[in-house]
């Protein structure tokens, strides 16, 4: 199995390259690809060292799979290219994941809608990752109607010179600011670009990508993200309303028995999930699971994740995992 990871150099590409590893990933070639100004750079794989190459050399080498974390107009460019060439391409940018041609994979809901001729798979984004791991199997049971999602959302989703613009500001020494104020000791409600009807481009992710996740348009939805300073992973706040009326320990006995999904819920020994204690980890945390009383058949809940793991690397990597259990490639 010959792999490419395009972006290798960049903080998800890392750790792209720490699960392949972790997870004992089938690898007989590695490539390990990135841009121009990286080619010649040194990485490490499993105690070995490997070369940097560029994208046209990856290109030629023709790897069966290539996970892509080297940004939307990276992918736009290259990734039908590497399809081209028989390629699977599974990518983590926002380029493809609301292309009405491509797949958008959460492996725990819809990965057997995967097919051979799905050479360019998306990679959904990391807050709605998390979000969706939760509420397929609820969707399942009790139907939703409306969400109103809220998240608190680690810098890490930035990337590096954002952490480096905090952990300078905690110093309180010079650096370059990625965020248009402080983050340090501050919130920022701004994630992504700001579009015309008033909400950025991550609150609308969270829209479409669900919709198209769970295959339900009806779905209605509204989200607010905040930057909050903390490293470790995303937290959101859900308040879901559903079709059905619910039983709180049923929904409780059914996140703990569900794929991907930890269940940390018990406020009498303050046991509910944390950025800090899930930087690291794979699975997708809920908890302060209760009853809206505000309104009929309505729900909330408290979601958090390492949004570089399950929310973009480890994501990518269970897509291919699949696309070989199940013979595609």
């Amino acid at each position: 199995m010959k792999v490419a990871v395009v972006g290798a150099s960049g903080m998800v590409g890392n750790i792209m390259l720490r699960v392949l590893e972790e997870r004992n990933f089938p690898i007989s070639e590695l490539l390990v690809v990135a841009s121009e100004k990286s080619v010649g750079k040194k990485l490490t794989y499993k105690n070995e060292t490997h070369k940097v190459i560029g994208l046209n050399e990856a290109v030629a080498a023709k790897p069966d799979i290539a996970l892509f974390s080297a940004g939307g107009e990276t992918s736009k460019i290259w990734a039908p290219k590497f399809a081209e060439n028989g390629t699977f391409v599974i990518d983590n940018s926002s380029a493809w994941r609301m292309d009405n041609n491509k797949k958008l994979i959460v492996p725990e809901i819809n990965a057997d809608i995967l097919s051979i001729d799905d050479k360019i798979i998306a990679n959904p984004n990391c807050s709605t990752i998390q979000m969706v791991v939760v509420l397929a199997p609820l969707h399942k049971k009790y139907k939703i109607k409306r969400i109103v999602v809220s998240t608190y959302q680690s810098v890490t989703g930035t990337g590096v010179k954002a952490v480096k613009q905090m952990d300078s500001e905690r110093k309180n020494i010079e650096h370059e600011a990625v965020y248009p104020y402080e983050i340090d000791k501050n919130c920022i409600p701004h994630c992504d670009v700001f579009l015309e009807n008033g909400y950025t481009k991550e609150e609308i992710k969270l829209v479409n990508e669900t919709r198209k996740i769970l295959n339900d348009n009806s779905i209605n939805i509204t989200a607010t993200a905040v930057r909050v300073p903390v490293v470790g992973g995303h937290s959101e706040s859900v308040n879901i309303e559903f079709e059905n009326s619910f039983d709180i320990d049923d929904v409780k006995n059914l996140l703990a028995n569900t794929k991907g999904v930890i269940l940390q819920d018990d406020i009498d020994k303050n046991i509910y999930p944390m950025p800090k204690y899930t930087e690291g980890k794979d699975e997708v945390f809920v908890g302060r699971i209760r009853k809206d009383f505000s309104n009929k058949n309505s729900l909330n809940l408290w979601i958090v994740a390492d949004n570089l793991r399950k929310g973009a690397a480890t994501n990518t990597v269970q897509i291919a995992e699949y696309l070989i259990e199940k013979g595609i490639i």
